[in-house]
């Protein structure tokens, strides 16, 4: 089974998060949207955290 590189696991939740947020965008009128584009950005907004955090703490 083949190692995820660290460069592999930023992008998963990145592109998780950006399908989120497109399907969310298509269905904007509806509660499952709205909540499909904060999932999207929560997860983006995360991921981003956590690097800058492990990148400070180095």
């Amino acid at each position: 089974m083949p190692e995820i590189s660290a460069f592999n696991s930023m992008l998963i939740p990145i592109v998780i998060g950006m399908l989120l947020l497109t399907i969310g965008f298509n269905f904007r009128d509806s509660k499952p949207g709205v909540l499909s584009i904060w999932f999207g950005m929560l997860l983006i907004f995360g991921t981003i955290v956590f690097k800058i955090l492990a990148k400070l703490n180095q």
